[in-house]
């Protein structure tokens, strides 16, 4: 994963008129902790910045007033319904580190005709360099059967990273198609033969229908 460049300046002012301000201006509030140091509070640019964390465990390097800060994208705040970054938690890493990340999964091939597969498990948790995250780790389905599974174990990883995810844990079970019952909805227009020879509903041969009311 290579890292992305950002130009930050220092956080002043705080509380939520301030942060409203700093996003009309186009910048996203943020924080920089980790390795025992003070928390440093920036405003990074609106548009880069969301480019750059589009993608899990972004890597970005901040230059910070001609001091370049290495951090991991870990917690990204976003509006609920713009979908617009608000917030960012960067931390600190050095090169030569080792992190431990969510990475997700992709899921490729095909399986046998007429099965369903289900994703249990859509990340894993791994071990790399910081400078050396897989963006996703890939399974392979292809003419997987009904009953089988994917475990964390199939998962081919790249050179530098270990599983820390447990083994056994199902990442992909492939299914049978569930079929409706009909059961219930072919009773309901049931016919049966009444008394007289004619075909009666389920409900008029049980009663359940009101009764005639003939006038005099």
């Amino acid at each position: 994963m290579s890292e992305q460049k950002l130009a930050a300046e220092l956080r002043t002012d705080f509380g939520k008129g301030a942060a409203r301000q700093a996003r009309r201006a186009n910048k996203i509030p943020a924080v920089i902790y980790g390795h025992g140091a003070d928390p440093i509070h920036v405003l990074l640019p609106a548009k880069a910045t969301t480019l750059a964390v589009r993608q899990a465990n972004a890597l970005l390097s901040i230059d910070l007033d001609g001091e370049s800060h290495l951090a991991l994208a870990k917690d990204i705040q976003r509006n609920p319904i713009k979908q617009i970054v608000e917030h960012i938690d960067l931390l600190t890493v050095q090169r030569g580190e080792k992190v431990q990340v969510d990475v997700n999964i992709h899921v490729e091939g095909e399986p046998e005709a007429g099965v369903v597969t289900n994703l249990e498990q859509p990340t894993v948790t791994v071990e790399a360099e910081a400078t050396h995250l897989p963006e996703s780790l890939t399974v392979n389905i292809e003419g997987h059967k009904v009953g089988e599974h994917v475990h964390a174990s199939d998962i081919k990883l790249p050179n530098g990273v270990t599983l820390l995810t447990d083994a056994e844990t199902v990442i992909v079970n492939v299914t049978a198609p569930v079929v409706a019952d009909l059961g219930e909805e072919a009773a309901e227009g049931e016919t049966t033969v009444d008394s007289d020879g004619g075909e009666a509903t389920a409900e008029e041969a049980t009663g359940d229908v009101a009764p005639e009311v003939v006038e005099d």
